[in-house]
């Protein structure tokens, strides 16, 4: 809630910015009409095109510039709201991989029953977090390591040449909230 005002109050001061400068040309626009812009003396029909044309670059590109502030705010509004439960979100992957870990022990137990259950369950859990932006992110044996996408726990001799530099093994599966990552899969790569 307070990040929403603080937004509503940068947009305000913003606007207010704008304003203010607007006022200033405009200030300005007529001093330089009172005072005479060259200081010559030039017929009053000419020293009126002389400044409406003045007024009209200024006014154009005080437009553009209003223009691009809008633009930039809405492009930071949107921004803020996909990674709005960015936090909330982080904080339910802890409980996401307890349930992989149930869900692989309950598959061991063989109570078809209970795997029903827990599944049912499981799948909800998944589609909100889905439908809330959560995406896993697609990394396997084999796949090569990129420093910038993995978080590399440990290296270990490759198990066959094909894995050298490569990944070796996914420890802790890693976690996209639109196009920003906010867990770096854990991985084991081949030396």
């Amino acid at each position: 809630m307070d990040k929403h005002k603080d937004t509503n109050n940068t947009e305000e001061n913003n606007k207010d910015s704008v304003k203010d400068h607007i006022e200033e040309l405009l200030d300005d626009a007529i001093e330089e009409v009172e005072a005479g812009a060259d200081g010559e003396q030039l017929s009053e029909n000419d020293q009126l095109k002389a400044d409406l044309e003045k007024e009209k670059d200024k006014f154009l590109r005080l437009f553009a510039e209003f223009e691009n502030f809008k633009r930039r705010t809405s492009k930071e509004r949107i921004e803020l709201f996909k990674t709005a439960n960015q936090e909330v979100m982080s904080a339910m992957l802890p409980v996401l991989d307890d349930f992989d870990r149930a869900m692989n022990e309950i598959k061991k137990a063989k109570d078809k029953n209970l795997l029903k259950g827990v599944e049912l369950i499981y799948n909800k859990f998944n589609e909100t977090l889905l439908n809330k932006g959560l995406e896993p992110m697609n990394v396997k044996q084999g796949d090569v390591f990129d420093a910038d996408m993995h978080e590399a726990i440990t290296q270990i001799p490759a198990p066959s040449d094909k894995l050298k530099g490569k990944i070796v093994d996914v420890v802790e599966r890693g976690y996209m909230l639109g196009e920003k990552i906010i867990r770096y899969p854990k991985v084991v790569t081949g030396k």
